[in-house]
C-alpha cells in the first residue's frame, strides 16, 4: 500500500494551484453566446445564493428540464469564473452548473458550499416566480471540482442526491480521509493530467480503494496539472466532461460510448484509460 505524505503533497499542492489561479482566473463580467453545445451559455449571480456564480443556458429551454452539477474549483479558492471556458461549456450541452464563488472572488471555500447549491437549486426548481421553476431534472445531479475542489466534491459526494461524482486533477491527500472513498455510492469519474499532474498518483491510489462494486472510469492525459482548462470551450477536458455528464445525468448513449466497449471514443486515442462496472 502506497503511504502518502499529506504534508509534503499538500505543499507541493499550493504551489501549483497558485499556478493554476493564475493560468485559469476568468474575467468578472457576464459571457454569453459561449460553448459548443446545442444553447449559448452565460453566467450570472443571485442575491438567493449569493456566494456562487450560476452558468446556464442564456435561454433557458422550454422542453428539457437541466440537470445540476454544482463545482468546487482548484486551490478551493471562492473565484467563480476560474473555470470559466470549461463551465460554460457544461452549460452549453443542457446543464445548470453552480460554482463556488462569485465571479472574480477572493476567499476560500468548503464542501458545506455544494451542499447548499444543491439544495437552492432543488428549492428553486419549486419556488413560486423563480425563472427556474419546473426546469430543473433535481432527480439528476452532479458533484465536481478541480484539485482542493476536487476534495470538497469527495465530501459533498455523500449526498444521497448525488448521482455521480467527477474529479479533475484530484485525489485524496491523506490516507485518514479514506473512509469517504468508502461511502461513495454513485458512478464516479476521475480525469488527471498524467504523472507530471501532481494528483495523478493520489488518483490511482484512490482509484485502488473505491467500493469494488462502483462504476467508475479513470482517465488520464498529459496536460499536468492544470489540464485543458483554460483553452477555448475548455479544450479536451470540457468535451469528455460534457459527454460524461451527458450520459450519466441524461443517459445519452451516445455520449456513453466515449467511455464503454471494447472501441469506446476514448480507446486508442492519447487517454489513457481504466474501467469498471461500465
Amino acid at each position: 500500500m502506497r503511504s502518502r505524505n499529506p504534508a509534503h503533497r499538500f505543499s507541493a499542492a499550493v504551489v501549483a494551484l497558485i499556478t493554476a489561479a493564475a493560468l485559469l482566473a476568468g474575467s468578472a463580467g457576464s459571457a454569453s453566446a459561449a460553448g459548443t453545445g446545442p444553447y449559448d451559455a452565460e453566467y450570472t449571480t443571485t442575491l438567493r445564493l449569493y456566494g456562487h456564480t450560476v452558468y446556464r443556458p442564456a435561454d433557458l429551454p422550454a422542453n428539457e428540464r437541466l440537470p445540476i452539477v454544482v463545482w468546487g474549483n482548484g486551490g478551493c479558492l471562492a473565484d467563480g469564473t476560474m473555470f470559466e471556458k470549461f463551465l460554460l461549456e457544461i452549460a452549453s450541452h443542457g446543464f445548470l452548473v453552480i460554482a463556488n464563488g462569485r465571479p472574480g472572488g477572493s476567499g476560500s471555500t468548503d464542501a458545506d458550499m455544494l451542499t447548499e447549491a444543491i439544495d437552492w437549486a432543488v428549492e428553486e426548481n419549486g419556488r413560486l416566480f423563480s425563472p427556474y421553476r419546473g426546469r430543473l431534472d433535481t432527480g439528476s445531479i452532479a458533484v465536481m471540482g478541480q484539485s482542493c475542489g476536487g476534495i470538497e466534491a469527495y465530501e459533498a459526494s455523500g449526498d444521497e442526491r448525488v448521482d455521480t461524482t467527477v474529479l479533475w486533477n484530484s485525489g485524496m491527500l491523506s490516507d485518514l480521509d479514506n473512509w469517504r472513498l468508502r461511502r461513495l455510492h454513485a458512478p464516479i469519474a476521475y480525469f488527471t493530467g498524467g504523472p507530471d499532474d501532481i494528483a495523478h498518483e493520489n488518483a490511482l491510489d484512490d482509484w485502488d480503494r473505491i467500493p469494488s462494486g462502483l462504476p467508475a472510469f479513470l482517465g488520464s492525459l498529459d496536460v499536468g496539472h492544470t489540464g485543458t482548462f483554460g483553452e477555448p470551450d475548455g479544450g479536451e477536458y470540457g468535451r469528455v466532461g460534457a459527454l460524461w455528464l451527458k450520459w450519466r445525468l441524461k443517459g445519452d448513449l451516445q455520449a456513453g460510448q466515449a467511455f464503454t466497449g471494447s472501441d469506446c471514443g476514448l480507446c486508442s486515442t492519447e487517454w489513457d484509460i481504466r474501467r469498471r462496472n461500465l
